[in-house]
């Protein structure tokens, strides 16, 4: 295991569970916890680390509160909050969307503000009973950010992106799911036990296709028709040359499992 000051990496099996570790804060994001998502992007993404699926949860009773409001002075400096959106924020969300592994988020507990923004950007949001999900900003004076503004009306459609932005209402796990906004909701104990079954199996899986469907699949928000059927021919081309394609015929056409390596 990897310790940080505000995060820790454990990698298992092909899985990396990081962890959001500031619990007495709810885990909301300092520059310290930011400045470090973005370095342990560098560790996960190495190929010695092993790791064949992320998965992102919090320490103690919360997911993410958002950003750390008390280090915020009462008049920041003019820029500042579009300073650190570009220097820390947004490249670690470009990791996250860039990722060359499958990648699920475990929402333990309360997602604010960009801990919202985080949580949704899993490929598998799965969450407890005891979670809800917050768009908090409108509440101190600010406009949604960490991509929620573009996620949140492909998500679930315009109104009720307006909803959660606008009334800055609590939305709890079994609501959130009831809309599409995430994948499955779990009691608390068995949260984590699911979640890391779902990982080895994706772990376990053909790590090239897993990308290029996570790939396509964010692509397709932006393209036309005639621009998505490329993007399946080329990574149809790409998925065709790796070992793990011919094992899974030759796997299919034998009638037995197979057993992919990622390559």
């Amino acid at each position: 295991m990897t310790q940080y000051d505000t995060l820790t990496l454990a990698v298992e099996d092909g899985v990396a569970l990081l962890t959001l570790n500031d619990p007495e804060r709810l885990n909301a994001v300092s520059h310290q916890m930011i400045s470090e998502l973005n370095w342990v992007m560098d560790e996960i993404d190495a190929p010695a680390s092993g790791a064949r699926c992320l998965v992102l949860t919090g320490a103690g009773r919360g997911f993410c509160a958002g950003a750390n409001l008390q280090e915020r002075s009462n008049k920041p400096a003019a820029g500042e909050p579009r300073s650190i959106l570009e220097t820390h924020y947004h490249p670690f969300l470009r990791r996250l969307r860039g990722l060359n592994i499958p990648f699920i988020t475990a929402v333990n507990g309360p997602a604010a503000g960009v801990g919202m923004s985080f949580a949704l950007m899993g490929d598998l949001v799965l969450a407890s009973t005891s979670a809800y999900f917050l768009q908090a900003f409108r509440r101190i004076g600010l406009m949604p950010d960490g991509g929620s503004t573009y996620l949140l009306p492909r998500l679930i459609g315009l109104a009720r992106a307006m909803e959660l932005a606008m009334l800055a209402e609590r939305l709890p796990a079994e609501k959130a799911l009831e809309w599409g906004l995430i994948n499955r909701v779990y009691a608390p104990e068995e949260l984590m036990p699911e979640t890391m079954g779902l990982a080895k199996s994706l772990a376990s899986g053909p790590t090239v296709s897993l990308k290029l469907i996570r790939q396509a699949l964010w692509q397709s928000a932006d393209h036309t028709y005639e621009q998505q059927l490329e993007v399946e021919l080329r990574g149809q081309q790409e998925a065709r040359r790796t070992a793990d394609y011919r094992e899974g015929v030759q796997a299919f056409l034998e009638k037995r499992q197979a057993v992919f390596k990622g390559q």
